[in-house]
């Protein structure tokens, strides 16, 4: 059975059997991750990528195929409307389908109040919300045309529901993001179902070493965040969930749930 058989139409005879997804980001970090989970799941993979050519993508596309996907990797700026808007259709000419987009990539780059510019906004917002926004419209385009349905997973942050000052425009754009997967998945259904998910501490980034990495991870209710497999499989779940859209899933530890007034990064090394 497909993994999309329980929310989908039967597939022309000409229409590939297996459920296409196309994560953004998914070259590298969890992004890679996920299109590895996916492609063992069942599902053929869209990658895509910032530039071609891409040694980090062909080595996924490769491991992909060893699966039995079918993949192929696609090149979009995503601060760039024209690549944003021609992504699907170059999706669906080369794959024949598509039934999914997660929402991977995202800009993360530090600044708080004191630093901030319509730059540092415009420069996050344009691929961590725009960019999405486009992808779920054409992708909901799709849907109509083929008489199917799909769903959009926008990947989001724990620290919407615990906020802190620091990262602020990255920040402000992941709010934007979660706004905008309510009104998606209102506007879009019940052709689309539009759904987040909320990672804590999953992944080293910028400076932090392994240890600092350790010692953030730890910080939760749970004593331990989210993982590159909790994500992954979060994902798949939503993916085959047809009574869930509008919402979001944390998968964090709990991490949320433990007030904290400054990035975890920070607060390790001010400790």
């Amino acid at each position: 059975m497909s993994p999309l058989a329980r929310n989908d139409r039967p597939c022309p005879a000409q229409m590939p059997d297996r459920p296409v997804v196309l994560v953004t980001g998914a070259a590298r970090r969890l992004g890679r991750h996920l299109a590895l989970h996916l492609g063992r799941c069942g599902y053929d993979i869209a990658v895509h990528l910032r530039r071609l050519p891409d040694a980090d993508g062909q080595q996924l596309l490769d491991e992909l195929r060893r699966l039995g996907a079918r993949a192929e990797c696609f090149a979009a700026d995503l601060a760039v409307e024209a690549d944003v808007e021609s992504l699907v259709p170059r999706v669906l000419a080369s794959l024949g389908r598509l039934d999914a987009v997660v929402n991977s990539a995202s800009l993360f780059s530090d600044d708080d109040v004191h630093g901030l510019s319509y730059d540092s906004l415009q420069r996050h917002l344009l691929p961590n919300c725009g960019a999405p926004l486009l992808l779920a419209r054409a992708l909901h385009r799709h849907c109509e045309q083929a008489e199917r349905t799909g769903c959009v997973v926008n990947v989001l942050d724990q620290k919407l529901w615990n906020p802190n000052p620091d990262h602020l425009s990255y920040t402000l754009s992941k709010a934007a993001l979660e706004s905008a997967t309510g009104l998606l998945a209102r506007a879009l259904a019940p052709r689309l179902r539009v759904v987040g998910v909320a990672l804590g501490v999953t992944l080293p980034s910028g400076p932090m070493t392994e240890a600092e990495f350790q010692a953030a991870h730890r910080m939760t209710p749970l004593g331990r965040s989210s993982t590159a497999d909790d994500f992954a499989e979060a994902v798949a779940f939503l993916l085959r969930s047809p009574a869930i859209t509008g919402t979001t899933l944390l998968v964090d530890g709990g991490q949320h749930l433990a007030a904290q007034p400054r990035d975890v990064f920070h607060l390790l090394k001010e400790s």
